[in-house]
């Protein structure tokens, strides 16, 4: 028996009169075991009338954070454990008892994590031996056997008076005896039993979708899983009474129960207990980490105000120091200061945004590029002594360089107090969909139909009627069940990854805190827990985010300095250029940062940006924010001069006049509340956090009075006050901020300039830096050729791994293609070309590999890139070149030969006369080689059949009249269906002419499901809509053309030779030689002259099927 020292002077009020603890709960958390989210048990517990429950999920602490959670909400206590599975098999439940307990359980896991890997956990008796003092240890058996036996005894060794057996009813013939002998093991061995459910889930429903998951981790169906299946069917959450029916009838001894409660009266461990202190920054001379900063920021302040720091910004920082001062968050700005400051020391691109934008602390420090005091932002939208919650610091950089930042981190921090936060991968529809078919035996052609009618972020799954519309049999019991459970998979936890960037830094031991874990990118560590857990822990995190646009103006910059001569920076763009503005009114902004997207575009013509501020509201009014706040329409209006602006005093003028009196940022809601009702700066933020969350939890009602109160004593009518509470309570769960908009639209306007006055250096930069923003390259090089920058395909004499630029007579240089864009080609292969050919161009595709020492295939790559333009030879005959030499580099004795122009006899061939490939059959090939084609559209050789089917081109959408019905079509560019638009879904299609924003509503998206999910060419008849110079095409009715783009190489003048044949043989196109089945040669000479795999260029053959020119398509949210 436990003592009462052992078990500690606490007793726990919310156990008295208990008589049963389920201890041993399974959670989703332990990856495709559980079938259950802790809320959904802790909710279950409750209703059963369990007053705790202990979650021990495998080798994890994950689930945690979400039981702790759960314990608030519901009552049922949560009792924070694991259960450690040893490298020898055994399985303990391992509960600690104190913090201190809690800790060195952190300790154990991360030492196991770090040594089997990531997705593992390697740990021995020994390793239990030395880190669980304080811990209670229960071992887990399967049979009363002399393993049992041995692994009672180190238990007791180990754990002492903490140790017991857990007795588990397993629904198995002789549980009775099983359960008997068990007991008598635990007593020979001084070990105590204890009952626990071994629970997997929280509902007997859901021994389904465990079985499910148990395929999906052991790969396999149900009809095989077999012995792999858990072992009985009812393990789910039992009431007290049940668990006494059972044990008396199985054991006839209810002590086991009561034992229960004993252990979680002696754990009193609670995740509160947790004390998270943020590494201390020393400064210079020994200065305390609140001094320092304040020398830091009057130290820079000058920088920023080389005319002198204004009253008003002396005020704001003297305000900000304080605040920062009183609750002590000194060390984390100076450990985002000295991150900015290493990255800037090393000429990475880095830029504060988020609410950090709101500081002018922040601002001084060069942390972020917008000044909050002449902006009027509001530093309490950041940091709140009456909220405090940690503050979250946003800083972007180039992508490709993010890592240097990272390493850097851990460096400087110590990996043992620094780590990256968990993101939970968790199942989406499209994949639950799959995984559950696959488990469940279901076709794989079954299943492509299946996923194709999922919208990706679909969170319903797939409905019958759609499954019905693929002519599948809705009553089959397995198709049914794959729907329904696939409902149930999706949001299910399946692994970890890392967070893109947001580290937690400890002033102690990390690993003291929470599990640390290997990532699956060599030399990062993460650890257990994600965000919105470290958020509900009160945990501070520094945010280090690579933003794609950073690395492309990086790029721009030095293709700039180096191919022009033009040295240049962000800071140093010129502001409120004329020009740049010019083209973003006429929404010329492919490729431009947060303002490229169909909606931005279709906005830009509407609000007609002229100045920087007009590009803040432009990033934030196409959000769900305004949109569903019905405040577009209204300042759109007053833009236009279509609707007056009225401001009732004079306050209200000054908060809203920069946006036409209509509310558009959360600072403005906030301004309305201090300036006409008298709120406290921390009270107008408490009122933004309640509007955030006010439609789950009503939390704003109750600044209602006070609100409308203090309108009224400042002279408004109550009937404005209410009206004014009325629009801020239907806005604040919408709102946008300012800061962060403001912080886009720098890096919005700075790409912006640079496409307008350097399209060819632009592009370049664009195309280097992919895979981002909304369009693929072929769109990326068709908008550059349009702004008059000349493209010149992949070249193995002229290309870089990278596009670069080359001189030319013209305004711009010319961009040449790079090799990085020939599909499967090595990066190393790519550079050994690049680095061998230095200034001697190559004159033979046999001199390249020679040369290079690179492989045929990476050859045969570049050929089918048509890449062998400079040695004069065609896509077909550049592959036919690289056939002829094989696999393996010329060994040394015949680059001698050939350097001396000697030939084997053996390599003397005829002259083979290659067939030309058709135009279209060039544009098939180049689609699938690269991605794009400089040729023509694919639609160009479609337009004769399109103009039968009385099909416009996308271009001539602008000279037909508002509401005219038109049939048109195009390659599927853009598919996207944003949650602000209830289910309308936004097309954009491309022809050989121009692009068409279609309109698809939510009945008619659910009518042609298969056609709008699945069609790279679409046709469509629909209505055109015009709004000034936004043009849109409201879809009637819709049809999938795939089958005619597969037609292009086709269409083209392909000649009639088809078939590579004997070179012998080539001039008659004869089929192959029969004789060359049977007397193939063993050996390869200069070139084995057919190859039936052997594909040059597209292989169509006249009147056959092919697989046409893929399209790729970018789906968006």
């Amino acid at each position: 028996m436990m003592s009462e020292d052992d078990l500690g002077d606490e007793q726990a009020d919310d156990l008295e009169g208990a008589r049963y603890v389920e201890l041993q709960v399974t959670t989703h958390f332990s990856f495709l075991r559980g079938a259950s989210s802790p809320a959904e048990l802790f909710s279950a517990a409750a209703l059963l009338g369990l007053p705790a429950l202990g979650v021990t999920d495998r080798n994890s602490l994950a689930g945690a954070v979400r039981a702790w959670d759960a314990q608030k909400v519901t009552g049922c206590r949560a009792i924070i454990g694991c259960r450690l599975d040893l490298v020898c098999g055994t399985s303990l439940l391992v509960y600690p008892t104190n913090r201190e307990a809690y800790s060195r359980l952190c300790r154990l896991l991360s030492i196991g994590k770090a040594r089997g890997g990531k997705g593992s956990c390697h740990l021995d008796w020994s390793d239990v031996a030395d880190w669980v003092e304080g811990t209670i240890g229960i071992l887990v058996p399967d049979r009363a056997d002399a393993a049992c036996e041995e692994a009672l005894d180190r238990l007791a060794v180990i754990f002492g008076a903490r140790a017991y057996l857990a007795l588990s009813i397993r629904r198995r013939p002789r549980d009775a005896i099983r359960l008997r002998d068990l007991a008598r093991l635990a007593a020979r061995a001084g070990v105590q039993t204890v009952a626990t459910g071994d629970i997997l889930y929280h509902a007997p429903e859901r021994r389904l979708l465990q079985d499910v998951v148990s395929c999906i981790r052991e790969k396999c169906t149900v009809d095989t899983l077999g012995q792999r299946r858990e072992r009985f069917a009812d393990r789910h959450l039992k009431s007290v009474a049940e668990m006494e029916r059972l044990f008396t009838r199985y054991l006839g001894d209810l002590t086991p129960l009561r034992r229960s409660v004993e252990i979680a009266r002696a754990c009193r461990f609670d995740l509160g207990q947790l004390t998270y202190t943020y590494p201390d920054e020393i400064g210079e001379s020994g200065l305390t980490p609140q001094q320092e900063l304040e020398r830091l920021t009057w130290t820079k302040a000058p920088g920023r105000y080389p005319h002198g720091i204004p009253g008003n910004v002396r005020e704001q920082l003297s305000h900000e120091l304080r605040l920062i001062g009183d609750l002590a968050y000194a060390p984390y700005f100076l450990t985002v200061h000295s991150i900015v400051q290493f990255a800037r020391s090393k000429d990475i691109l880095c830029q504060g945004r988020g609410s950090a934008a709101n500081s002018a602390v922040c601002f001084v420090l060069g942390i972020t590029s917008i000044d909050p005091v002449k902006s009027e932002l509001l530093f309490e939208r950041f940091v709140s002594a009456e909220r405090r919650e940690p503050p979250d610091i946003d800083v972007d950089f180039e992508h490709e360089r993010r890592e240097e930042v990272i390493q850097w981190i851990y460096e400087t921090y110590g990996r043992e107090r620094s780590a990256l936060t968990a993101v939970i991968s968790r199942f989406r529809a499209r994949g639950a969909v799959r995984e559950v078919g696959k488990a469940l035996g279901l076709s794989e052609d079954m299943l492509s139909g299946l996923s194709s009618q999922v919208w990706g972020w679909a969170r319903d799954g797939v409905e019958a009627k759609h499954a019905q519309e693929l002519n599948l049999d809705t009553s089959d019991k397995r198709l049914a069940l794959t729907l329904e459970l696939a409902r149930t998979l999706i949001n299910t936890p399946r692994h970890t990854s890392q967070h893109p960037g947001g580290f937690v830094l400890t002033l102690g031991r990390l690993d003291e805190l929470v599990p640390i874990e290997p990532a699956a990118m060599p030399d990062r560590q993460i650890i257990e827990w994600d965000k919105d857990d470290i958020d509900a822990l009160g945990f501070m995190k520094v945010d280090v985010l690579g933003l794609g646009m950073l690395g492309c103006m990086r790029r721009a910059f030095a293709l700039l300095e180096d191919d022009k001569g033009i040295v240049m920076d962000l800071a140093s763009i010129p502001h409120d250029d004329p020009e740049t503005f010019a083209m973003i009114r006429k929404a010329d902004t492919l490729g431009v940062f947060q303002i490229e997207s169909r909606a931005q575009m279709a906005m830009l013509p509407r609000i007609k940006p002229t100045k920087f501020y007009d590009l803040v509201v432009e990033v934030a009014i196409v959000r769900p924010g305004p949109i569903q706040g019905d405040m577009v329409h209204p300042y759109l209006r007053r833009r236009e001069g279509k609707e007056a602006i009225s401001y009732p005093t004079e306050e209200l003028r000054r908060v809203l006049e920069k946006t036409l009196g209509v509310p558009l940022f959360q600072e403005q809601a906030m301004r309305v509340a201090i300036e006409c009702a008298g709120f406290t700066p921390s009270e107008a933020d408490l009122l933004r956090r309640a509007m955030a969350t006010f439609k789950l939890t009503g939390g704003v009602s109750h600044f209602r009075d006070k609100l409308i109160n203090g309108m009224i004593a400042r002279g408004y009518q109550r009937d404005f006050a209410e009206q004014t509470f009325k629009q801020i309570e239907g806005f604040g769960s919408y709102g946008f901020p300012e800061s962060h908009a403001a912080s886009f639209a720098l890096i919005a306007y700075a790409s912006s300039w640079m496409k307008c006055h350097h399209p060819d250096v632009f592009c370049a930069a664009l195309l280097n830096a992919q895979p981002m923003g909304f369009y693929a390259p072929a769109q990326i090089v068709r908008d550059a050729r349009q702004h008059g920058v000349e493209v010149r395909p992949i070249d193995v004499n002229h290309s870089r791994w990278d596009c670069t630029l080359e001189p030319t007579q013209g305004r711009y240089h010319a961009l040449r293609i790079g090799l990085r864009y020939a599909r499967e080609l090595k990066n190393a292969d790519g550079a050994a070309i690049v680095l061998a050919r230095g200034n001697e161009p190559y004159a033979s595709v046999e001199e390249i590999q020679r040369r290079a020492g690179v492989s045929g295939r990476a050859l045969d790559r570049i050929g089918h890139a048509g890449g062998f333009g400079s040695l004069a030879l065609s896509r077909r005959a550049g592959l036919w070149e690289v056939k002829g030499l094989g696999e393996e580099v010329l060994p040394l004795f015949a680059a001698a030969d050939a350097r001396a122009g000697k030939l084997r006899p053996e390599a003397i061939e005829p002259e083979v006369a290659l067939p030309q490939m058709g135009e279209g059959e060039e544009v098939v090939e180049d689609y699938r080689a690269i991605g794009l084609s400089l040729r023509a559209h694919p639609l160009a050789f479609l337009r004769d059949e399109l103009a039968r089917r009385k099909m416009v081109t996308c271009a001539a959408l602008k000279d037909i009249r508002d509401g005219r019905w038109v049939n048109l079509a195009g390659l599927v560019l853009l598919r996207q269906k944003p949650g602000s638009a209830k289910g309308t879904m936004f097309i954009t299609l491309e022809d050989e002419t121009d692009v068409a924003n279609l309109v698809v509503w939510p009945n008619l998206f659910e009518k042609h499901r298969r056609v709008v999910l699945g069609a790279s060419m679409m046709g469509v008849r629909g209505q055109v809509q015009k709004e000034g110079e936004v043009i849109h095409l409201i879809a009637q009715r819709l049809e999938d053309l795939s089958p005619l783009l597969a037609s292009v190489g086709q269409r083209a003048d392909v000649a009639s030779i088809y078939q590579v044949s004997r070179a012998d043989i080539v001039k008659s196109a004869m089929a192959p030689d029969p004789r060359d089945a049977a007397n193939r040669p063993l050996g390869r000479g200069a070139r084995d002259l057919y190859d039936p795999d052997l594909r040059l260029g597209s292989g169509i053959i006249p009147g056959q099927p092919t697989e046409g020119i893929k399209v790729k398509t970018r789906d968006f949210r």
